[in-house]
Formats: structure tokens, C-alpha cells, sequence
């Protein structure tokens, strides 16, 4: 069994930081299909990034984790990217979306209608990279703040959702 990050689910589905220990991307349904794949497996640390969008978000990327034994993969309109060095493990997710990175980007973005960022802008794009330390307190603070916001986002869907039971009933 084999599994795809595919870059709609990058752009809407997945945060700066995809833990597969606990979320599940598409299966590649045909094992023939992954016997063909020329492609590397992506690995604990990888990030892949979303390519194409209709709009800004072109770019958008998650840091793999907790891979275990599955064989995951790359999928259409997506750039796989390995580290050359180590970094701390959330860091690089959090730190190639933030502001400051994607920046860079924004003006190295082509297209009208679709828009692309090359691997050749991802690649001339610079990092000012702390210590190995300092970027685990910071991917550590990022971490905590989506679970936070991902908390706070379920209490705010299950509120609209008494409220629209209360409407519904009020009406009927």
C-alpha cells in the first residue's frame, strides 16, 4: 500500500507540518501504478511543495513526519524537497511558509490563470537558519499554536452547528 500528497491537499487539507502518524493522504489504489513510480519515497523530514495554484498560495508546503513504513510519494503539481543538512524536526515546514520565505517567491511566480513557482525560484530562494536548538523551540512554539488554532476551529464548527440546530428547531 502506497500513499500520495497530492498539492490540493497541500493547499487546503494540510498544515506546515504533516504528521502521517495521525493524518492520511490519498492511496495510490493501483500497486502497479507504484511499481512504475521513478520517483524517491519521501522520507521523515522531506517537505513537499504545492507547485501550481490559482492563486498566491502556489508554494504552500508541508514537512513530512512519522512516515514509519509507509511508502509515500510525491503526486502531480508538486516538487519533493530533501534537506542537504539537519534540521529540527517541525521547523522547516513552519519556516518555508511564514511571510518572510515565501516573499521571496511571490515575485519569482508565473502564470495568469494557474499560477507555478519553479524549482529554480524554490532553489534561489535564501534561509537565515538559527541554531538546531533555537529551531526546535521555534518549531516546538509553531507546533503548539496549530494544535491550539486547530482546537478553537472544531469549537467553533461544533458552535455553528447547536446554532443551526437551535434556528432549525426555533422554525419548525
Amino acid at each position: 500500500m502506497a500513499f500520495d500528497i497530492h498539492y490540493g491537499d497541500l493547499l487546503v487539507r494540510f498544515g506546515s507540518v504533516l504528521d502521517l502518524a495521525v493524518e492520511e493522504p490519498p492511496r495510490i489504489a493501483d500497486d502497479e501504478t507504484v511499481l512504475g513510480l521513478t520517483c524517491d519515497e519521501l522520507r521523515d523530514g522531506d517537505v513537499v511543495v504545492a507547485d501550481t495554484a490559482e492563486d498566491l498560495t502556489a508554494g504552500k508546503c508541508s514537512e513530512l513526519q512519522g512516515l514509519g513504513r509507509l511508502k509515500v510519494f510525491a503526486g502531480l503539481h508538486t516538487m519533493p524537497l530533501r534537506p542537504l543538512r539537519d534540521y529540527a524536526p517541525g521547523f522547516l515546514g513552519h519556516y518555508l511558509n511564514a511571510p518572510a520565505f515565501r516573499g521571496q517567491l511571490t515575485p519569482l511566480m508565473q502564470g495568469i490563470k494557474v499560477i507555478s513557482i519553479s524549482r529554480a525560484a524554490m532553489a534561489g530562494a535564501t534561509m537565515q537558519v538559527p541554531t538546531l536548538s533555537e529551531q526546535r523551540l521555534i518549531g516546538a512554539l509553531f507546533s503548539r499554536l496549530d494544535d491550539l488554532i486547530a482546537l478553537h476551529q472544531r469549537k467553533c464548527d461544533g458552535l455553528r452547528t447547536v446554532r443551526k440546530s437551535l434556528f432549525e428547531s426555533a422554525l419548525a
